[in-house]
Protein backbone atom coordinates (compact mmCIF):
# COMPACT_ATOMS: atom_id res chain seq x y z
CA UNK A 1 0.00 0.00 0.00
CA UNK A 2 3.02 2.56 0.95
CA UNK A 3 4.79 1.71 -2.32
CA UNK A 4 1.50 2.37 -3.98
CA UNK A 5 0.62 5.88 -2.19
CA UNK A 6 4.09 7.04 -3.33
CA UNK A 7 3.60 5.82 -6.99
CA UNK A 8 0.68 8.04 -6.88
CA UNK A 9 1.91 11.01 -5.37
CA UNK A 10 4.82 10.75 -8.06
CA UNK A 11 1.99 11.00 -10.76
CA UNK A 12 -0.09 13.77 -9.22
CA UNK A 13 3.44 15.70 -9.69
CA UNK A 14 4.09 15.05 -12.86
CA UNK A 15 0.62 15.85 -14.00
CA UNK A 16 0.95 18.94 -12.73
CA UNK A 17 4.32 19.70 -13.93
CA UNK A 18 2.98 18.57 -17.39
CA UNK A 19 0.41 21.22 -17.10
CA UNK A 20 2.53 23.95 -15.79
CA UNK A 21 5.33 23.84 -18.96
CA UNK A 22 2.53 23.93 -21.24
CA UNK A 23 0.87 26.88 -19.04
CA UNK A 24 -2.93 25.28 -18.42
CA UNK A 25 -3.92 26.67 -15.26
CA UNK A 26 -5.02 24.23 -12.15
CA UNK A 27 -8.80 25.05 -10.64
CA UNK A 28 -10.64 23.94 -8.01
CA UNK A 29 -14.49 23.71 -8.60
CA UNK A 30 -17.28 22.31 -6.21
CA UNK A 31 -17.86 18.98 -5.52
CA UNK A 32 -21.36 19.38 -4.51
CA UNK A 33 -23.79 20.86 -6.99
CA UNK A 34 -27.51 22.30 -7.21
CA UNK A 35 -27.28 20.17 -10.74
CA UNK A 36 -26.38 16.53 -11.64
CA UNK A 37 -26.09 14.20 -13.97
CA UNK A 38 -28.54 13.52 -16.07
CA UNK A 39 -26.84 10.77 -18.44
CA UNK A 40 -28.97 7.58 -17.74
CA UNK A 41 -25.93 4.99 -17.20
CA UNK A 42 -24.44 7.23 -14.10
CA UNK A 43 -25.80 7.22 -11.24
CA UNK A 44 -25.29 10.40 -8.90
CA UNK A 45 -24.92 10.66 -4.97
CA UNK A 46 -27.31 13.43 -4.09
CA UNK A 47 -27.53 14.69 0.08
CA UNK A 48 -29.03 17.50 1.42
CA UNK A 49 -27.97 20.76 3.28
CA UNK A 50 -29.74 21.89 6.74
CA UNK A 51 -28.41 25.45 7.06
CA UNK A 52 -30.18 28.48 6.17
CA UNK A 53 -31.97 28.15 3.30
CA UNK A 54 -30.62 31.98 1.94
CA UNK A 55 -27.71 29.47 1.23
CA UNK A 56 -29.15 28.29 -1.54
CA UNK A 57 -31.34 24.44 -2.97
CA UNK A 58 -30.84 22.67 -0.33
CA UNK A 59 -30.62 19.47 -2.38
CA UNK A 60 -27.22 19.06 -3.78
CA UNK A 61 -25.62 16.29 -6.07
CA UNK A 62 -21.88 14.63 -5.89
CA UNK A 63 -20.37 15.71 -8.83
CA UNK A 64 -19.76 12.98 -11.24
CA UNK A 65 -17.33 15.12 -13.40
CA UNK A 66 -15.93 18.52 -13.05
CA UNK A 67 -17.32 19.03 -16.60
CA UNK A 68 -19.98 21.57 -16.42
CA UNK A 69 -18.34 24.58 -14.28
CA UNK A 70 -15.29 23.61 -15.98
CA UNK A 71 -16.97 25.05 -18.97
CA UNK A 72 -18.53 27.55 -17.27
CA UNK A 73 -15.21 28.77 -16.34
CA UNK A 74 -13.60 28.59 -20.08
CA UNK A 75 -16.94 30.41 -20.64
CA UNK A 76 -15.67 33.09 -18.70
CA UNK A 77 -12.67 33.38 -20.38
CA UNK A 78 -10.12 31.68 -17.68
CA UNK A 79 -8.62 29.72 -20.85
CA UNK A 80 -7.01 26.44 -21.09
CA UNK A 81 -7.37 24.94 -17.66
CA UNK A 82 -7.73 21.76 -15.76
CA UNK A 83 -8.74 20.16 -12.62
CA UNK A 84 -7.31 16.83 -9.95
CA UNK A 85 -9.57 16.19 -7.88
CA UNK A 86 -12.32 13.33 -6.42
CA UNK A 87 -15.58 12.41 -8.24
CA UNK A 88 -18.13 10.43 -7.14
CA UNK A 89 -20.20 7.77 -8.69
CA UNK A 90 -23.52 5.82 -7.16
CA UNK A 91 -23.46 1.84 -7.77
CA UNK A 92 -20.07 1.27 -9.12
CA UNK A 93 -17.86 -0.74 -7.32
CA UNK A 94 -16.14 -3.47 -7.75
CA UNK A 95 -12.85 -5.30 -9.71
CA UNK A 96 -12.20 -1.96 -11.47
CA UNK A 97 -14.52 0.47 -10.17
CA UNK A 98 -14.91 1.92 -7.04
CA UNK A 99 -17.61 4.91 -6.13
CA UNK A 100 -14.87 7.59 -5.18
CA UNK A 101 -12.58 7.77 -7.55
CA UNK A 102 -10.00 10.50 -8.77
CA UNK A 103 -10.22 12.18 -12.22
CA UNK A 104 -7.89 14.37 -14.10
CA UNK A 105 -9.61 16.54 -16.59
CA UNK A 106 -8.25 19.67 -19.11
CA UNK A 107 -9.86 21.77 -21.75
CA UNK A 108 -7.86 23.62 -24.44
CA UNK A 109 -9.08 26.34 -26.43
CA UNK A 110 -8.97 26.67 -30.47
CA UNK A 111 -8.05 22.85 -30.38
CA UNK A 112 -10.27 20.00 -31.91
CA UNK A 113 -10.30 16.28 -30.44
CA UNK A 114 -7.90 15.39 -32.90
CA UNK A 115 -5.14 17.74 -31.67
CA UNK A 116 -5.99 17.06 -28.50
CA UNK A 117 -5.22 13.25 -29.14
CA UNK A 118 -1.93 14.13 -29.52
CA UNK A 119 -1.41 15.56 -26.05
CA UNK A 120 -3.21 13.05 -24.10
CA UNK A 121 -1.09 9.83 -25.91
CA UNK A 122 1.84 13.11 -24.29
CA UNK A 123 0.27 12.52 -20.72
CA UNK A 124 0.16 8.49 -20.80
CA UNK A 125 3.91 8.20 -22.31
CA UNK A 126 5.43 10.40 -19.53
CA UNK A 127 3.11 8.66 -16.83
CA UNK A 128 4.42 5.22 -18.04
CA UNK A 129 8.00 6.35 -17.68
CA UNK A 130 7.66 5.80 -14.09
CA UNK A 131 7.21 2.29 -14.29
CA UNK A 132 9.79 1.96 -17.22
CA UNK A 133 7.48 1.50 -19.57
CA UNK A 134 6.60 2.40 -22.99
CA UNK A 135 3.61 2.42 -25.66
CA UNK A 136 3.39 2.98 -29.52
CA UNK A 137 0.10 5.03 -30.34
CA UNK A 138 -2.57 3.49 -32.63
CA UNK A 139 -5.19 5.69 -33.91
CA UNK A 140 -8.25 4.38 -35.64
CA UNK A 141 -11.94 5.69 -36.35
CA UNK A 142 -14.66 3.90 -34.55
CA UNK A 143 -15.95 2.14 -38.28
CA UNK A 144 -12.43 0.87 -38.77
CA UNK A 145 -11.93 -0.58 -35.75
CA UNK A 146 -15.38 -2.77 -35.90
CA UNK A 147 -14.48 -3.98 -39.33
CA UNK A 148 -11.11 -5.12 -38.43
CA UNK A 149 -12.22 -6.87 -35.54
CA UNK A 150 -15.43 -8.46 -36.06
CA UNK A 151 -16.17 -7.99 -39.80
CA UNK A 152 -18.68 -5.43 -40.12
CA UNK A 153 -20.12 -2.21 -40.31
CA UNK A 154 -21.51 -0.43 -37.18
CA UNK A 155 -23.13 2.08 -39.07
CA UNK A 156 -24.78 -0.51 -41.97
CA UNK A 157 -25.14 -3.70 -40.18
CA UNK A 158 -28.56 -5.20 -38.93
CA UNK A 159 -29.22 -5.58 -35.43
CA UNK A 160 -28.82 -9.24 -35.72
CA UNK A 161 -25.51 -9.19 -37.51
CA UNK A 162 -24.35 -7.36 -34.31
CA UNK A 163 -26.35 -10.08 -31.83
CA UNK A 164 -24.49 -12.88 -33.91
CA UNK A 165 -21.02 -12.30 -32.45
CA UNK A 166 -22.34 -12.00 -28.62
CA UNK A 167 -24.55 -15.49 -29.36
CA UNK A 168 -22.33 -17.70 -26.94
CA UNK A 169 -22.32 -15.21 -24.16
CA UNK A 170 -25.43 -15.40 -22.11
CA UNK A 171 -27.39 -11.86 -22.30
CA UNK A 172 -30.48 -10.66 -20.82
CA UNK A 173 -31.56 -9.04 -24.01
CA UNK A 174 -34.24 -6.83 -22.90
CA UNK A 175 -34.29 -3.00 -22.91
CA UNK A 176 -31.44 -2.87 -25.05
CA UNK A 177 -31.00 -0.39 -27.86
CA UNK A 178 -28.70 -0.45 -30.54
CA UNK A 179 -25.75 1.58 -29.07
CA UNK A 180 -26.07 -1.04 -25.97
CA UNK A 181 -25.39 -3.96 -28.51
CA UNK A 182 -22.18 -1.77 -30.23
CA UNK A 183 -21.14 -1.28 -26.31
CA UNK A 184 -21.08 -4.96 -26.01
CA UNK A 185 -19.27 -5.92 -28.89
CA UNK A 186 -16.96 -3.10 -27.99
CA UNK A 187 -16.06 -5.03 -24.44
CA UNK A 188 -16.75 -8.37 -25.62
CA UNK A 189 -15.03 -8.81 -28.65
CA UNK A 190 -12.69 -5.88 -29.37
CA UNK A 191 -11.25 -4.44 -26.04
CA UNK A 192 -9.57 -8.02 -25.10
CA UNK A 193 -7.68 -8.07 -28.28
CA UNK A 194 -6.10 -4.59 -27.48
CA UNK A 195 -2.31 -4.67 -26.92
CA UNK A 196 -0.69 -4.49 -23.82
CA UNK A 197 1.73 -2.17 -25.04
CA UNK A 198 -0.38 -0.06 -27.10
CA UNK A 199 -2.01 2.95 -26.82
CA UNK A 200 -5.44 2.50 -28.79
CA UNK A 201 -7.49 5.89 -29.70
CA UNK A 202 -10.93 5.29 -31.22
CA UNK A 203 -12.43 7.84 -33.44
CA UNK A 204 -15.83 9.64 -34.82
CA UNK A 205 -18.03 7.88 -32.83
CA UNK A 206 -21.91 7.09 -33.72
CA UNK A 207 -23.39 10.50 -33.12
CA UNK A 208 -26.28 8.38 -30.69
CA UNK A 209 -23.39 8.25 -28.71
CA UNK A 210 -22.08 12.00 -28.35
CA UNK A 211 -22.48 12.92 -24.93
CA UNK A 212 -21.39 16.41 -24.71
CA UNK A 213 -19.50 16.49 -28.17
CA UNK A 214 -20.53 18.40 -31.29
CA UNK A 215 -21.62 16.25 -34.03
CA UNK A 216 -20.62 16.33 -37.84
CA UNK A 217 -22.94 16.13 -40.29
CA UNK A 218 -22.67 13.38 -42.53
CA UNK A 219 -23.93 10.26 -43.79
CA UNK A 220 -23.72 9.04 -41.09
CA UNK A 221 -23.73 11.91 -38.89
CA UNK A 222 -20.43 11.40 -36.16
CA UNK A 223 -19.81 12.84 -32.98
CA UNK A 224 -16.57 14.25 -32.71
CA UNK A 225 -14.99 12.52 -29.59
CA UNK A 226 -12.59 9.92 -29.27
CA UNK A 227 -11.50 7.31 -26.29
CA UNK A 228 -8.35 6.03 -25.33
CA UNK A 229 -7.08 3.07 -24.17
CA UNK A 230 -4.00 1.52 -22.81
CA UNK A 231 -3.71 -2.65 -23.13
CA UNK A 232 -7.55 -3.10 -22.80
CA UNK A 233 -8.52 -0.68 -20.53
CA UNK A 234 -10.20 2.56 -20.91
CA UNK A 235 -8.09 5.48 -19.63
CA UNK A 236 -9.83 8.76 -21.60
CA UNK A 237 -12.86 10.21 -22.81
CA UNK A 238 -12.51 13.28 -25.01
CA UNK A 239 -14.57 15.95 -27.16
CA UNK A 240 -14.38 18.36 -29.45
CA UNK A 241 -16.98 20.36 -27.21
CA UNK A 242 -20.61 21.24 -27.66
CA UNK A 243 -21.69 24.80 -27.07
CA UNK A 244 -25.33 25.16 -28.50
CA UNK A 245 -27.25 25.56 -26.01
CA UNK A 246 -30.30 24.65 -27.64
CA UNK A 247 -28.74 21.40 -28.48
CA UNK A 248 -27.46 20.13 -24.84
CA UNK A 249 -31.16 21.20 -23.12
CA UNK A 250 -32.51 18.99 -26.11
CA UNK A 251 -29.82 16.01 -24.69
CA UNK A 252 -30.57 16.49 -21.67
CA UNK A 253 -34.11 16.40 -21.92
CA UNK A 254 -33.64 12.89 -23.84
CA UNK A 255 -32.01 11.81 -20.66
CA UNK A 256 -34.69 12.64 -18.50
CA UNK A 257 -37.31 10.66 -20.72
CA UNK A 258 -35.08 7.83 -20.28
CA UNK A 259 -34.40 8.13 -17.01
CA UNK A 260 -38.61 8.79 -16.40
CA UNK A 261 -39.26 5.51 -18.39
CA UNK A 262 -36.78 3.23 -16.46
CA UNK A 263 -38.53 4.89 -12.94
CA UNK A 264 -35.39 6.52 -12.23
CA UNK A 265 -34.50 9.58 -9.96
CA UNK A 266 -34.31 13.05 -12.46
CA UNK A 267 -30.97 15.03 -11.53
CA UNK A 268 -32.17 18.88 -11.88
CA UNK A 269 -30.74 20.31 -15.49
CA UNK A 270 -27.65 22.55 -14.70
CA UNK A 271 -29.16 25.58 -16.10
CA UNK A 272 -26.19 27.88 -14.24
CA UNK A 273 -24.03 25.52 -17.62
CA UNK A 274 -26.78 25.88 -20.23
CA UNK A 275 -26.70 30.12 -19.85
CA UNK A 276 -23.17 29.85 -20.31
CA UNK A 277 -22.67 27.66 -23.45
CA UNK A 278 -23.33 30.42 -25.90
CA UNK A 279 -20.56 31.63 -24.45
CA UNK A 280 -18.19 29.01 -24.47
CA UNK A 281 -14.86 29.17 -27.17
CA UNK A 282 -14.27 26.71 -29.78
CA UNK A 283 -12.45 24.08 -27.38
CA UNK A 284 -11.63 20.32 -26.91
CA UNK A 285 -11.70 18.98 -23.10
CA UNK A 286 -10.61 15.07 -22.10
CA UNK A 287 -11.17 13.01 -18.85
CA UNK A 288 -8.68 10.74 -17.70
CA UNK A 289 -9.32 8.18 -14.98
CA UNK A 290 -6.60 8.75 -12.68
CA UNK A 291 -6.54 5.35 -10.97
CA UNK A 292 -7.46 3.63 -14.16
CA UNK A 293 -4.27 4.94 -15.26
CA UNK A 294 -2.11 3.84 -12.35
CA UNK A 295 -3.70 0.50 -13.07
CA UNK A 296 -2.77 0.30 -16.35
CA UNK A 297 0.36 1.47 -15.57
CA UNK A 298 1.12 -1.50 -12.94
CA UNK A 299 -0.95 -4.07 -15.06
CA UNK A 300 -3.77 -4.57 -12.25
CA UNK A 301 -7.20 -5.57 -13.06
CA UNK A 302 -8.21 -4.47 -9.11
CA UNK A 303 -8.56 -0.73 -8.29
CA UNK A 304 -7.78 -2.01 -4.77
CA UNK A 305 -4.31 -2.20 -6.04
CA UNK A 306 -3.74 1.52 -6.39
CA UNK A 307 -6.03 3.00 -3.50
CA UNK A 308 -4.96 3.66 0.24
CA UNK A 309 -8.61 2.03 1.41
CA UNK A 310 -10.79 1.01 -1.19
CA UNK A 311 -14.81 1.44 -0.93
CA UNK A 312 -14.91 -1.66 1.47
CA UNK A 313 -12.86 -0.81 3.86
CA UNK A 314 -13.09 2.81 3.59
Amino acid sequence: MIAALRQRAALNALIRSFFATRDVLEVETPILSAAGNTEPNIDSFHTRFSGHVDAGTPQRWLRTSPEFPLKRLLAAGVGDCYELGRVFRNGEAGGRHNPEFTMLEWYRVGWDHHRLIGETAELVRAALQLVQREATLEVIDYRGLYQRHIGLDPFEASLEQLQAPLAEIRIDAEGLTRDDWLDLLMTHCIQPHFRDDTMTVVHDWPATQAALARIRPGTPALAERFELYLGNVELANGYHELNDAAEQRARFERDHAIRTARGDVLPPLDEPLLAALPALPDCAGVAVGVDRLLMAMNRTGRIADVLAFDFARA
